[in-house]
């Protein structure tokens, strides 16, 4: 599976996924389980494709995946604050005020800090593991599968309506 056609079944997940949360410019609301499962979907795809493209060795998987899943675990409760943001300008959306509206910027913008610092904190734990090559290999995968499920997210999320 090449990265381009893992990519594009995770867009068809990731389209499910935003359209779940947003229909014809009005949010619609999706249950905390069927979310729960969508999510969980997106990330086993997002598993196949590391796998599918950073060809480890046998020594290199066994290392690797641990630290993979400690990984996803602390991305994945970032990614519970993004899901809050997006949950929360749901609720609010057609009353949003300027204080609510910023307050979520500021949320997102720090979720996305928290990304970053995440991947430093663990570069050298993947470097330990594969070579440096392999290991920014990984996080080029990790970023583009992050930023178009970003994008697809923030393509069928309304946006803000200053009046």
């Amino acid at each position: 599976m090449t990265i381009k056609t893992a990519m594009a079944a995770l867009v068809l997940g990731t389209i499910l996924l935003s359209c779940a949360a947003a229909q014809q410019g009005a949010f619609q609301t999706v249950s905390d389980r069927d979310l729960q499962l969508l999510r969980k979907d997106l990330q086993s795809e997002k598993k196949q494709i590391i796998a599918a493209n950073l060809l480890l060795t046998t020594v290199e998987a066994q290392n690797f995946w641990p630290v993979y899943d400690q990984y996803a675990a602390e991305l994945a409760k970032i990614n519970d604050i993004k899901v809050s943001v997006v949950k929360d300008y749901a609720a609010n959306f057609e009353k949003l005020s300027d204080n609510q509206a910023s307050t979520l910027v500021k949320r997102w913008a720090e979720a996305d800090q928290s990304t970053t610092q995440l991947r430093m904190k663990y570069l050298p734990m993947f470097q330990k593991v594969m070579s440096g090559k392999k290991a920014a290999l990984f996080f080029q995968i990790d970023r583009r599968v992050g930023v178009l499920i970003d994008l697809q997210m923030g393509a069928e999320i309304p946006l803000v309506q200053p009046n």
